[in-house]
C-alpha cells in the first residue's frame, strides 16, 4: 500500500496467521480484530496495546457462519473507518467427505467462502469511497491456501473453498484494476497454525511455515503482486500458474461487456 493502513478489519485473528497479521501490522494501524473465541481476543488486544500503548484496538467476537454474526462485524468495520480488510477466518473438516457431519460442511462453505464474500461486497464501496476522497489507497488480503490450486481428497470441501477464495479475490483484482485499491490472494501452504489440530488432521507437517513469516511477506507483497504462493516446494511450483492466472484475469476484463 502507498501509506500504512490507518485503519484494519483482521478476522480470525486469535490464532495463526490471523493473529500474525494484527502482530505485523504497524503500530500506527489502528486494529479491528474478530474471531469467535472471546478470551482469544482479549489476549491478543492486551498484547498488542502493551506492545503500542495509545493505539485503538476493539475486538468483536462473532460467528461468520451466521447471518448474525456476518451482520455484526460488517457493520462494525464500516464504523471503524477500515481502510485495510484482512479475511483470514477458516476452518475445515478433515476425513472422508461422506462420514463428515453435514453441519461441519455447511460451516465450512459459509466460514471459508460466504464470509469473504459478503464482506468484501459490504465493505470494499465504503473503502474505495474513502480512499477516493482522501487521495490514498485501500487494501485488501484474502487467505486463500496452496490447497486452492488442487482438488485435494479429505479436505475436498476446505480445498473447494480456497479455489473458490482464490478465483474470486483474482478476479476482483483485475476487476477493480482502475479503482484505489491493492488486493492480494493469499496461498500459503503448511503453516503452524491450530488448523491441522482443529480439523482432525492432528499435527503440522514438517516444515510448516510460521504465521509471523506468512504475514509479513503479505503485507509486503501488497500493492506489488495480486496472488503470492508461499510454501519452501509449492511456492516454486505454483507461482508460475498464479501469475498466468491473473494474467488472465486482467485480459477477460479488457474485453468482457461492462454490466
Amino acid at each position: 500500500m502507498q501509506h500504512p493502513p490507518r485503519a484494519a478489519l483482521v478476522s480470525g485473528a486469535t490464532s495463526g496467521i490471523g493473529e500474525a497479521f494484527a502482530h505485523a501490522l504497524p503500530p500506527t494501524t489502528n486494529l479491528l480484530l474478530t474471531g469467535r473465541n472471546e478470551e482469544g481476543l482479549a489476549r491478543v488486544a492486551a498484547a498488542l496495546q502493551e506492545a503500542g500503548p495509545g493505539r485503538r484496538v476493539e475486538t468483536i467476537a462473532a460467528d461468520l457462519s451466521t447471518d448474525e454474526g456476518l451482520d455484526d462485524v460488517c457493520a462494525a468495520g464500516e464504523a471503524f473507518g477500515i481502510d485495510l480488510l484482512i479475511c483470514d477466518a477458516g476452518v475445515g473438516p478433515f476425513g472422508d467427505f461422506l462420514s463428515a457431519a453435514e453441519t461441519d460442511l455447511r460451516q465450512t462453505v459459509q466460514v471459508n467462502a460466504m464470509a469473504p464474500l459478503v464482506m468484501m461486497r459490504r465493505l470494499l464501496p465504503g473503502m474505495l469511497m474513502r480512499a477516493e476522497a482522501e487521495a490514498r489507497r485501500a487494501g485488501l488480503i484474502v487467505v486463500s491456501s496452496g490447497l486452492g490450486f488442487l482438488p485435494v481428497p479429505r479436505l475436498a470441501t476446505y480445498a473447494a473453498t480456497k479455489a473458490f477464495d482464490l478465483s474470486l479475490t483474482e478476479a476482483l483484482a483485475a476487476e477493480l484494476s482502475s479503482r484505489p485499491v491493492d488486493i492480494l490472494a493469499l496461498c500459503p501452504t503448511a503453516t503452524r497454525s491450530r488448523f491441522a489440530e482443529r480439523s482432525g488432521f492432528g499435527h503440522n507437517l514438517p516444515g510448516a511455515q510460521r504465521p509471523s513469516y506468512v504475514a509479513r511477506r503479505a503485507l509486503a507483497a501488497l500493492g506489488r503482486q495480486r496472488t503470492l504462493v508461499l510454501g519452501p516446494l509449492s511456492g516454486s511450483i505454483l507461482t508460475v500458474p498464479a501469475l498466468v492466472r491473473a494474467a488472465a484475469a486482467q485480459a477477460l476484463q479488457a474485453v468482457m461487456p461492462r454490466g
